[in-house]
């Protein structure tokens, strides 16, 4: 189940929005074929290692780290070729929870005389597929809110100046997780200081989903981003969008959304159910205070990356990374489980997913 893992993983970035998943298969104590989930669209971990297979598979036990599927998506069913396959044990990981499948897989395995085991290394299993996870049962992307602040909370010096907080290990890291993640999203001040691209810098990587939260449409024709739309896919969502704006940024490549939301701004909620229905699973909201503020507000953000400097800004005027209505009283702090804290060159990143029972709250 290691090895399917670690076989799963290296789907990052390219099943979306199907799950990663990896597959071995075993036989008189040898690994006869192995597999994993390449990209949306191809074949099944579980097909590609039976294509694999070294020795006729009759007989072998197959471990998966996410229950096959029993029903004809964009791939025919994997219980099928388990079965015409004779496999006569199957080992998995996680429980899927699309409704077409959950138990659903497990049911028809075992109804056929296969024998069924389940919850091996379950916790890793899980983690892997978060995003899958969260997408299928909301029909949203998974939301990461993403940010770099020095030791004292500067995102910024007094001046504005903000490059670079963090060093070239973190950067990259950012990079992967471009290459990872679905979609990015920043909101307008963020495009008016800094001109990004929010390309994705790895070679061989792909470039993310790019969305621009922008209630008046003040995005110049002549920034990166729209110069670049006709290469990167650009999304622009607009509360009160003007039509000859509108119709400029969409001649050069941009889609514009409409979604007004109560307070003039645009509706955060609108906006993830519509990229939740183009099948975008996942983005990281890498936007300035306001953007992370009002995502942490309306309780949307499910896991958190906080890049931390070993320098100080100091400054009373220098910003921080989140702004806000913010809460009223320390008990009421959003607060992390599962946490990690991983070294990059000189700086650390903290993360964890953000609990539920506090953002619902």
């Amino acid at each position: 189940m290691a090895l399917a893992l670690e076989l799963a993983a290296r789907g990052g970035g390219r099943t979306s929005p199907n799950p990663m998943v990896g597959a071995v298969i075993v036989k008189n104590g040898q690994v006869i074929g192995q597999g994993w989930h390449r990209r949306c669209g191809g074949l099944h971990a579980e097909r590609e290692a039976l294509a694999a297979c070294t020795a006729d598979p009759a007989g072998a036990t197959m471990y998966v780290t996410l229950e096959p599927c029993c029903h004809q998506g964009r791939q025919p069913p994997c219980t099928d070729a388990i079965l015409a396959a004779s496999i006569a044990r199957v080992v998995v990981g996680s429980g899927d929870p699309n409704h077409l499948v959950a138990g659903k897989g497990l049911a028809v395995l075992r109804e056929h005389g296969v024998r069924v085991d389940t919850g091996v290394l379950k916790g890793a299993c899980d983690a892997l597929n978060r995003v899958f996870f969260h997408y299928i049962r909301t029909r949203r992307p998974y939301v990461v809110l993403k940010y770099a602040m020095t030791l004292d909370g500067k995102t910024a010096t007094r001046t504005g100046a903000s490059r670079w907080i963090t060093g070239e290990a973190a950067r990259r890291r950012v990079h992967e997780d471009r290459n990872r993640y679905a979609a990015i999203l920043v909101g307008i001040g963020t495009v008016l200081a800094d001109d990004p691209l929010l390309t994705c810098r790895v070679e061989g990587g792909r470039d993310p989903l790019r969305v621009v939260c922008d209630s008046a449409l003040r995005l110049p024709l002549d920034a990166g981003l729209v110069k670049t739309a006709g290469q990167v896919p650009t999304v622009v969502a607009a509360a009160r969008p003007n039509q000859e704006k509108k119709a400029a940024l969409e001649a050069a490549g941009c889609r514009v959304w409409d979604l007004p939301g109560p307070d003039g701004k645009v509706d955060l909620n609108a906006l993830l159910d519509r990229l939740g229905a183009e099948e975008i699973d996942s983005v990281v909201v890498e936007g300035g205070a306001t953007v992370a503020g009002a995502f942490l507000d309306a309780g949307l953000v499910q896991h958190l990356q906080v890049y931390i400097a070993p320098k100080l800004f100091g400054g009373a005027a220098a910003p921080s990374p989140v702004a806000g209505l913010g809460a009223a009283l320390p008990a009421e702090a959003l607060r992390l489980r599962e946490l990690t804290v991983t070294r990059l060159g000189d700086d650390i990143l903290l993360e964890g997913e953000v609990n539920e029972s506090c953002s619902q709250d």
